[in-house]
């Protein structure tokens, strides 16, 4: 069965159409042949077998290839060895091919779910279901969020507000790029008098990147890879809004740019078609306030950067790839100032030991140190100091917070 995967996005609009009429009417058109040329999928697996399935492929299993050749423009470097996917904890890391990257988080986490809290096989506790059926389950030991049935199945995050979006923002997240033929990540512009319109961006498991109704459409696709060596594995996906351009990323591309949304989005959610043969699978959700911090070739004056784009293994001092789009900007800034010097400071929120966090945070910061200057960067100018649990700038009790208190700031020496 043909699913779609969207990230779904709650907005201000102008057009005006019935909202669950119109909702997903390309989608829905896109896949719906597949729905019943693929009918002997939905065999009644249990969720258990099909994650065995999945598992299985990911440790070396093929599967059939369509017929959808990739695209073979580059947007950054990939020489050097392979790089590691978001979930491949064997493969090493490679930040040659990152080496381009330009993608910068919002400095304020807005929500942040790794589904680590929740239970295996229940529906996570920190967000709502209005269609479908969705679980936690763990895919390569990593726990993730599947979407398993559902015309659509959608799913949204517990929020205080039904507004939080600012422009700008970013929206990050994990998928599985199983057999299936999504994700795809989908828009919905909603007025206060309940009038939508629509458009998406569909991120297919073979890498390929298209949107519809915005109103125009546009397509691109990840660059140096067929299907084969893409699926099976897990891949980060990234997306800013900025003055109503969105730009999307998948690990080190920025595979697609939209150049205008005639709405501004205030809210997000995911939805799709999903079946328990093959779900979709996400995990690492993350939604953040500002983004694209633009200081290079400035005049740096402020006493600090606060970033949350420096990321790292839970419980190491390992930093994710897709940390370079943040550290190339202080790499740029560092390069733009000659005198500038900073103390890279290390923090974390309160979950576990104190004397634990206070030595993690000072691996990371150690760790951030050690591959600036692997940029380029004079060591002289960088000195390092963790600081664990002891300099909260957010509540500790609420999952948002604690991950606004995991953090590298550079501080102005």
């Amino acid at each position: 069965m043909k699913k779609v995967f969207v990230l779904l996005f709650i907005c201000t609009a102008v057009p005006a159409i019935s909202v669950h009429a119109q909702i997903f009417k390309r989608l829905k058109k896109t896949v719906q042949e597949h729905v019943e040329n693929r009918a002997e999928e939905r065999t009644g697996e249990g969720t258990d077998k099909v994650m065995d399935k999945i598992e299985n492929r990911a440790k070396g299993g093929k599967h059939s290839k369509n017929n959808q050749s990739a695209s073979k423009n580059n947007s950054s470097s990939t020489s050097g060895e392979t790089a590691r996917t978001s979930g491949d904890t064997n493969a090493p890391v490679n930040f040659q091919a990152y080496q381009n990257y330009d993608f910068v988080p919002g400095d304020t986490v807005l929500f942040a779910d790794d589904f680590t809290e929740d239970q295996d096989g229940e529906f996570p506790s920190h967000w709502t279901l209005t269609k479908g059926q969705a679980v936690v389950n763990k895919v390569n030991g990593k726990p993730a969020f599947l979407l398993t049935d559902g015309n659509y199945c959608q799913v949204y995050p517990r929020m205080k507000t039904t507004s939080y979006l600012t422009d700008p923002f970013t929206i990050e997240f994990d998928y599985y790029a199983n057999a299936g033929y999504g994700p795809g990540v989908a828009f919905e512009f909603t007025d206060e008098d309940g009038n939508a319109t629509e458009g998406y961006v569909q991120f297919s498991t073979s890498g390929e990147v298209s949107t519809f109704e915005l109103p125009a459409e546009f397509s691109a696709t990840y660059p140096n890879e067929d299907d084969d060596t893409y699926r099976n594995k897990w891949h980060h996906a990234a997306l800013i809004y900025k003055n109503g351009q969105v730009k999307c990323y998948i690990d080190q591309y920025r595979v697609l740019v939209i150049p205008s949304f005639s709405a501004v989005p205030t809210a997000f959610g995911f939805a799709g078609i999903g079946d328990a043969t093959n779900p979709i699978i996400i995990t690492n959700v993350r939604a953040a306030k500002g983004g694209a911090m633009n200081m290079i070739g400035k005049k740096f004056t402020a006493s600090k950067i606060v970033t949350h784009g420096i990321t790292f293994d839970i419980d190491k001092s390992d930093i994710k790839p897709q940390s370079m789009g943040t550290l190339n900007m202080i790499a740029g800034v560092l390069k733009s100032n000659p005198g500038l010097k900073f103390e890279i400071d290390g923090h974390t929120d309160n979950t576990g030991d104190a004397a634990h966090n206070m030595t993690l945070s000072q691996q990371r910061a150690d760790a951030v140190k050690v591959q600036l200057v692997k940029m380029g960067i004079d060591a002289s100018r960088l000195t390092t100091k963790g600081f664990g649990d002891t300099k909260p700038i957010a509540d500790n009790s609420t999952r948002d917070g604690r991950a606004n208190n995991r953090r590298v700031e550079f501080v102005k020496m």
